[in-house]
């Protein structure tokens, strides 16, 4: 069984950065894609960032590139978004998500979720 404990969420003025993790618990962390996911008042959820559970490949939104960056410590069972030139349109409650694939390919399912951490970027 894994665990997901997102945060580092809060309010930032537009252009401001954030830094968000995510952490695991359980021994299988180091075998799972895990990505970031959000969520903003009456939309649907959005992909925002994910990588793999080596850390070679990655994947961003376009919404986000040059933004926002995924990076992953498997020996501490984290993953962190550093977001960057933050938006009031980035504003949403960020979730982590793991999910299982092949080094190079985007996870077919997302097995575990977090609660969220709330983000608010202000105009």
């Amino acid at each position: 069984q894994v665990q997901l404990t997102e945060s580092g969420g809060g309010l930032v003025q537009a252009g401001g950065s954030l830094r968000l993790s995510c952490a695991a618990s359980g021994r299988t962390f180091s075998s799972y894609t895990m990505g970031w996911f959000r969520q903003a008042p009456g939309k649907e959820r959005e992909f925002v960032a994910a990588i793999s559970w080596r850390g070679s490949t990655t994947f961003y939104a376009d919404s986000v590139k040059g933004r926002f960056t995924i990076s992953r410590d498997n020996a501490k069972n984290t993953v962190v978004l550093q977001m960057n030139s933050l938006k009031p349109e980035d504003t949403a409650v960020y979730y982590c998500g793991a999910g299982p694939a092949p080094e190079q390919d985007y996870p077919l399912r997302w097995d575990y979720w977090g609660q969220g951490t709330q983000v608010t970027v202000s105009s």
